[in-house]
């Protein structure tokens, strides 16, 4: 399930800047490694890769990570070519692919009836992979902007609310960086 790829994705963390997508994954990363440079999306699905976009480009010393899920990136295609326009080196987007919006009740998105490791490639991203065929680490050193797709079951963990206001979340976030 996704908890268990946003463990495996953080065990490759050490001081990157993450952005996570909305909801659920935002739940859970909050209970997997909460810490003051993670930003945690209360709202705007389909925007955390923009958002790791602007941070890229407006911190370019600093490695950001997005965590997104399918159906964000289903809402904002135009990111997959912005970003690529852009080409931050600092950025590693994954996808959590679990077929579903899993933050309103696990409906299925058409992200099962396409590749969006071939979709990226096609864009022109390089750096475009299946999470399993890659070393994490060797990709967020990379010298081009990364696209990785994280293939999952899914299914929602019972993480807790985030029990700290987006306005802290926004501050402290901003503070450590």
């Amino acid at each position: 399930m996704r908890y268990e790829a946003i463990e495996d994705i953080m065990s490759y963390v050490d001081e990157e800047l993450v952005i996570c997508n909305i909801g659920f994954p935002s739940r859970e990363l909050y209970e997997i490694n909460d810490r003051s440079r993670n930003f945690y999306m209360i709202g705007s699905m389909g925007l955390a890769s923009s958002i790791g976009l602007g941070l890229a480009l407006s911190k370019p010393h600093e490695k950001v990570i997005v965590i997104d899920g399918d159906g964000s990136l289903l809402m904002n295609m135009g990111s997959l070519v912005t970003i690529f326009a852009s080409n931050p080196a600092n950025l590693t987007w994954i996808v959590i692919d679990n077929g579903a919006y899993g933050s309103t009740g696990n409906q299925d998105t058409y992200a099962q009836l396409i590749d969006l490791v071939d979709i990226a490639q096609s864009v022109g991203f390089k750096n475009s992979f299946n999470f399993e065929d890659i070393n994490l680490r060797d990709i967020i050193e990379s010298d081009d902007a990364s696209f990785i797709v994280y293939k999952t079951e899914a299914g929602n963990s019972k993480a807790p609310i985030i029990d700290i206001d987006p306005i802290t979340i926004k501050e402290r976030f901003m503070k450590s960086i």
